[in-house]
């Protein structure tokens, strides 16, 4: 099994915080392999036994059939009429159990088959989509195997709801790895994102109640099935469209079929549609359909949201408004996949986002059609991709793509806005330092994040209260930077910078601060080549 660099990355920041930590989570967009990730975990960990849990019977087969493919390893399922039998002793105990959080929990066998595994039969559990797992369920799940005090747990998950970063802190220690979408996108793992926002005019959401941190499902659908908004949708969405395929998700069955059949009259045979009780059979033949161009548009009601990889799909339409940031940023991962073969083999960024952008798909577009939110905080793509910004940065996004007439690459908007606004925030600075200069010249301090070219990381909800343990603080004291006082995410941030750039043999913070000082960028020189360039500037005699 051959990992991309961040996958290697997320394995080894995995292992790295089970020295100290029980529970541990690893955060990744959809698109980028994360089952690839864990199932290397799995392995690193045999002949310890994993646990996967997940959340959604559709995703257990995958799991299973991606898990024995990259590792060799022996499956088995527990769910429904699927059994695995853990006797001790026996020897063709599976080597890896994957199972769902309700069939541990709930349902037959005297209230779910949790007690039918002794906790100290697995050494690892993971936990897939794991912004679940505040959720009673999960908790007593995990609570249940942390019984074994060679048990470890990881969480793995896409982007989650900013609401749920800070119970995630209760259920996890840490965070191991964070990579964010943008982090993906500028990599050249996945295509850049273009946001388009349509007023409808009439749309209405502001009489929705919210549900569980949501729109209340009923009072959606009310909305939405409106033939006005059927209409309103449909005839703009087509426009847009051109030839390319696209996804369309929606809030009830009953749009979904009507969205369909309405695209239909406009051009027959173009839409069709899908929901949970579509049979599989029936579900198999719509999607080989669109995967073949029969069709070119599927409208959707909570079956394509997970588990559904089409690297043709170019275009999700977001027939549904959302307050989830976890819910959005899944609809959407259905299009950011590149096609495939593009990237593979191209061994740095600028030539992967190269070969993305000379493709047949060179970006995803996601089209959100607005009306009057009233007190609700809807989501776009700026919340998805604004994970690392202020939320003023985000806000200003928002406003200029709504003001916007054609698509916006959101990544380059955010960029340029957060720049304009560090600009501004810098200049204002300078303001209140002139304010109390004094007439002494120093040379220039070099923070660790100018010397390693790294943006700040954003305190996340999971962070709030968490500290570096005393071995992490003198790491970081040792390599010359001083973490008192910082927050706790970026302390975190500039210690995995230490360990990659230790990994990759570059040079370190007090070589990069001394050479930053006299103007020489050496954000990526390596160890060997900033101890030359000191010695030039030195003539042998320094202290870096």
């Amino acid at each position: 099994m051959i990992l991309r660099d961040y996958q290697k990355a997320a394995v080894e920041a995995t292992l790295r915080e089970w020295q100290s930590v029980v529970s541990t989570l690893v955060v990744m967009p959809t698109g980028v392999g994360k089952t690839i990730c864990f199932a290397d975990v799995i392995r690193r960990r045999f002949p310890g036994r994993t646990l996967v849990l997940a959340h959604r019977q559709e995703l257990i087969h995958q799991a299973v059939d991606k898990i024995s493919r990259t590792t060799g390893l022996s499956t088995g399922i527990e769910m429904a009429e699927y059994r695995v039998d853990m006797t001790p002793g026996l020897l063709d105990m599976p080597t890896v159990v994957v199972t769902t959080v309700q069939t541990q929990t709930a349902g037959g066998d005297g209230g779910g088959r949790l007690a039918k595994f002794n906790p100290s039969v697995f050494d690892t559990i993971i936990v897939d989509e794991a912004h679940h797992a505040p959720a009673a369920s999960y908790r007593r799940i995990l609570e249940y195997y942390k019984a074994n005090p060679r048990g470890r747990i990881l969480g793995v998950t896409a982007t989650p709801d900013r609401a749920d970063e800070q119970a995630l802190g209760q259920v996890y220690e840490s965070v191991a790895y964070d990579y964010e979408i943008t982090d993906a996108i500028r990599d050249g793992w996945l295509v850049p994102i273009e946001q388009r926002v349509v007023e409808v005019e009439g749309l209405d959401f502001s009489g929705v109640r919210t549900t569980a941190g949501d729109l209340n499902g009923a009072d959606l659908a009310q909305v939405l099935e409106a033939e006005r908004n059927l209409h309103a949708i449909a005839a703009p969405a087509i426009d847009m469209l051109g030839s390319r395929r696209a996804i369309v998700f929606c809030a009830s069955v009953a749009q979904a079929e009507r969205l369909a059949e309405i695209m239909n009259r406009h051009r027959t045979g173009m839409a069709g549609w899908v929901c949970g009780k579509t049979t599989n059979e029936a579900r198999r033949r719509l999607l080989a359909a669109f995967s073949g161009r029969e069709i070119q548009v599927v409208c959707n009601c909570g079956v394509l949201t997970e588990g559904f990889d089409d690297p043709g799909v170019e275009v999700v339409i977001m027939g549904r408004p959302t307050k989830s940031r976890a819910l959005y940023a899944q609809m959407i991962g259905r299009a950011t996949r590149p096609l495939p073969g593009i990237v593979d083999g191209q061994p740095a960024p600028e030539l992967r986002r190269a070969a993305i952008a000379g493709s047949a798909k060179r970006c995803c577009e996601v089209i959100d059609f607005a009306g009057n939110s009233g007190r609700h905080k809807l989501m776009t793509t700026a919340d998805i991709l604004g994970g690392k910004y202020p939320d003023e940065t985000i806000e200003e996004a928002r406003l200029v793509v709504q003001r916007s007439a054609k698509p916006v690459n959101m990544d380059e908007l955010l960029a340029k806005i957060e720049a304009e606004m560090e600009k501004k925030r810098q200049a204002d600075a300078a303001q209140r330092m002139r304010l109390v200069a004094r007439a002494r010249w120093t040379v220039q301090p070099v923070s660790p994040f100018d010397a390693f070219a790294l943006t700040p990381a954003r305190q996340r909800g999971w962070h709030e209260g968490k500290a570096l343990s005393e071995k992490q603080r003198n790491l970081l004291v040792k390599q010359g930077i001083d973490p008192d006082g910082m927050p706790f995410a970026q302390a975190k941030q500039l210690l995995s910078e230490v360990f990659r750039r230790w990994d990759a043999g570059l040079c370190s913070f007090k070589q990069a601060r001394i050479l930053k000082q006299r103007g020489i960028d050496a954000t990526n020189m390596s160890r060997e080549d900033a101890s030359h360039a000191l010695d030039a500037l030195f003539g042998g005699r320094r202290n870096a």
